[in-house]
């Protein structure tokens, strides 16, 4: 990001997560932007962050929001949202809805996903198919072209007192803690660091000093293979041909609107 002061726009601001995420992005001299549904009761939430209102279930409301930013940083979920289709709604409808919304703009995309993923037997995907859905919405982020990176936390909270290093894996295997301070301070800095660009990666504590080299804890990873929906190391289980009608629709005017946009670019 050009900018010196870049406009990061937090989705899901007002959560436990998001709260930290506005919090190191001002304390790393970013502008937060809150996307929030009531904006009186959350500008007490996050003092630090301009306060814009917007429904992540209606697309028409997310223009302002959007407008003239450098970052998207989604942090949101439906955990205390009891419709039976909450996640679908809320953890991939969002990120769908934010990244139609953004029309031409190519800001960079940090988004927070969960480890376990593609563990589609677990029990967290039980019911309302909570993991399906926060997977989907990571092939949305890439079918969009735009410059991402997605983050897996693992437990969070839940890293032992000392374990100030972190550890970044792949091919979603790993089970274990991390703070939700650490998921906020990788969060923004991967969006000020550019050998974070095109990866995904589990996150998670373990004992040691916290991390100082950024760019040589994300160049270590693999990136996303271009025009791939899932990241480098995850399994063939979710295959898109039997996905509902509406993801196949998501991804097909995502990954050509991309397509349309660097052809405008390189001609123009």
């Amino acid at each position: 990001m050009n900018s010196d002061q870049p406009v990061v726009l937090v989705v899901g601001a007002t959560g436990r997560t998001g709260r930290l995420i506005v919090e190191a992005a001002a304390r790393h001299e970013m502008q937060p932007r809150a996307l929030v549904r009531d904006p009186d009761r959350a500008r007490p939430l996050v003092p630090a962050a301009e306060v814009v209102k917007g429904d992540l279930e209606d697309m028409s409301t997310l223009t302002q929001a959007v407008s003239g930013i450098d970052a998207v940083i989604f942090a949101h979920g439906s955990d205390r949202d009891g419709r039976p289709d909450a996640f679908e709604r809320i953890d991939y409808g969002g990120v769908a809805h934010v990244l139609r919304a953004l029309d031409e703009q190519r800001p960079r995309i940090v988004l927070l996903s969960t480890f376990f993923v593609t563990h589609r037997d677990h029990a967290f995907n039980d019911g309302g198919h909570a993991l399906d859905w926060k997977r989907r919405s990571e092939r949305l982020v890439r079918a969009s072209g735009a410059p991402h990176t997605i983050l897996r936390p693992g437990w969070l909270d839940q890293a032992a007192a000392g374990e100030d290093a972190l550890v970044l894996e792949q091919g979603d295997l790993m089970e274990a803690g991390v703070s939700r301070q650490q998921v906020a301070e990788t969060a923004v800095r991967s969006l000020l660091t550019d050998t974070a660009i095109g990866k995904t990666f589990e996150l998670f504590a373990a004992p040691g000093p916290a991390t100082q080299d950024w760019a040589r804890l994300f160049a270590a990873l693999k990136s996303d293979t271009p025009g791939r929906l899932d990241s480098v190391d995850d399994p063939a289980n979710l295959p898109l041909s039997s996905e509902p009608d509406s993801v196949k629709t998501d991804i097909s005017y995502l990954t050509k609107h991309n397509l349309d946009v660097i052809s405008r670019q390189e001609t123009s």
